[in-house]
């Protein structure tokens, strides 16, 4: 008998009850409702009897709100870290999309100026990575080689 693949990568699965969440992070449950009236986590309502299940990724968070907490920072600035971090990580992968396009770019750039040196066109001098005219002073003779 085959077994039935979960929706979503193993960290997303929401699987821990509350019970159990709160012994993983070592505290105790009622200090768990207050994160997620805080605003702090969001846990996964089961269907049938609507009780809170968190995924690994939870418990992750949960960890890092724990380490805030215990070096002395309030809930309201493990909130406010919380989003900073979030938006640190959109603002990375916004910079790496951004880089990969640039070089992406600086390549064809790159391809395009050895299509025209090897069509041996030699109004295009190629100056550091950028493309330069040459155009000749007037009453000068082009040196042939």
């Amino acid at each position: 008998m085959a077994r039935q693949q979960s929706p979503g990568p193993p960290d997303d699965r929401a699987v821990f009850v509350i019970s159990v969440a709160a012994e993983l992070v070592g505290v105790h449950p009622q200090t768990l409702r207050i994160y997620e009236r805080k605003g702090l986590v969001r846990p996964k309502r089961s269907a049938s009897s609507n009780s809170r299940r968190y995924s690994a990724r939870d418990i992750e968070r949960l960890r890092e709100i724990q380490e805030l907490t215990g070096k002395g920072v309030n809930l309201a600035g493990v909130r406010r870290v919380m989003e900073l971090t979030e938006q640190l990580e959109l603002l990375g992968q916004r910079v790496a999309g951004l880089e990969a396009a640039l070089r992406a770019q600086a390549r064809r750039h790159r391809q395009e100026l050895d299509a025209a040196l090897r069509a041996n066109r030699r109004d295009l001098v190629p100056y550091s990575s950028a493309i330069v005219l040459y155009e000749p002073q007037p009453g000068s003779r082009p040196r042939r080689t």
